[in-house]
């Protein structure tokens, strides 16, 4: 049996496989997919290469499956490649996208696997806090609305702004809390459960309003150790 979690890096992804883990479903693999339209409205695009470093601080395996040109039959033929052939649970951070949970119960069906969505339809504010409170640090990576601050790009996301993404202009903008429409992505470089933090050592800035992306040049695992091989 295989318990094979979706990351795409950000917040939700990577949370989701926390709790499956406190819940008696222990990670054995991140499954990245990669896609080659950087406009995917199916996967998360921004910095797929942490993933690798992602599961190296984890302490669990990880594999990509490239996902060529073809809109949607593209993609759920490549999301059945990456789960087909296994057995066990498929881990997704999906919390309120009808649109994704629908594909991923459809491809998950078609290769005979359950799917464990710890998040779905939990209120959209609480998993943000609950994932700042569980310790991740968790950074804004790419932004795609007018109502946010580009100097927000690299930022953490704290409970000053979620405050902000709760409260005031931006939720008046019509800004999803979780940014389940798309407004921000996000990249998870540390947790109490990694045994690394990953450092970014060189980044690009790319601001084009409404849009702006950070994208990790290079980045390693800090040296040392802060925990035992093979502690979570």
């Amino acid at each position: 049996m295989t318990v094979s979690a979706l990351v795409s890096g950000g917040k939700d992804s990577i949370y989701a496989a926390c709790l499956a883990e406190t819940q008696g479903r222990p990670v054995d693999e991140f499954v990245v997919l990669r896609p080659s339209d950087p406009e995917s409205m199916m996967f998360h695009t921004p910095n797929l290469d942490l993933v690798a470093l992602q599961a190296e601080a984890w302490g669990t395996s990880y594999r990509a499956v490239e996902v060529g040109p073809g809109g949607e039959t593209a993609e759920e033929a490549a999301l059945a490649r990456a789960l087909a052939g296994r057995r066990g649970w498929i881990v997704v951070g999906a919390i309120e996208s009808s649109y994704q949970w629908a594909r991923v119960l459809r491809v998950a069906d078609a290769v005979g696997r359950p799917v464990y969505a710890p998040l779905w339809r939990r209120p959209p504010e609480r998993v943000v806090r609950e994932e700042i409170a569980a310790g991740l640090d968790i950074r804004f990576v790419h932004l795609a609305a007018e109502a946010l601050d580009p100097a927000w790009l690299g930022e953490r996301l704290d409970a000053e702004r979620l405050a902000r993404l709760t409260d005031g202009p931006l939720r008046r903008a019509g800004v999803h809390v979780a940014g389940e429409g798309g407004e921000y992505e996000t990249l998870v470089v540390d947790a109490p459960f990694f045994r690394r933090p990953i450092v970014l050592d060189d980044v690009e800035r790319t601001v084009r309003p409404p849009t702006a992306r950070l994208t990790v040049r290079n980045a390693h695992l800090l040296d040392a150790p802060r925990r035992p091989t093979g502690s979570r």
